[in-house]
């Protein structure tokens, strides 16, 4: 299971590996990269998805530099940190803590 400190020992420039899609949704959605590695750097894992393909990912829970929640999935792999998408969360999902996903009813 992924744990936070590996994934910050892995967020610098020389091994992050973003792809196309997490950069398209960065655009779209108005994030900035820095606010990614603020996240990071500053939040906590509040759900593993062990069976991604092709590696591990986590869904991190943090704060933008200018103190917005936002959500931030990353998998580790060969030394690598593969950022993969990143949103800003909202209430219609996720409970008043932005941690804990809303029951399906």
């Amino acid at each position: 299971m992924l744990n936070i400190e590996d994934i910050r020992a892995l967020c610098s420039d020389e091994t992050i590996k973003a792809t196309h899609h997490f950069t398209d949704r960065l655009i779209k959605r108005g994030i900035e990269y820095d606010d990614i590695i603020h996240a990071i750097m500053n939040g906590e894992i509040i759900e593993h998805y062990p069976d991604d393909y092709p590696y591990p990912s986590a869904l991190i829970f943090g704060q933008t530099i200018e103190h917005d929640n936002i959500h931030v999935v990353a998998g580790l792999g060969d030394g690598e940190l593969y950022l993969i998408t990143a949103y800003y969360p909202s209430l219609a999902k996720w409970e008043n803590d932005y941690k804990t996903r809303k029951a399906v009813e």
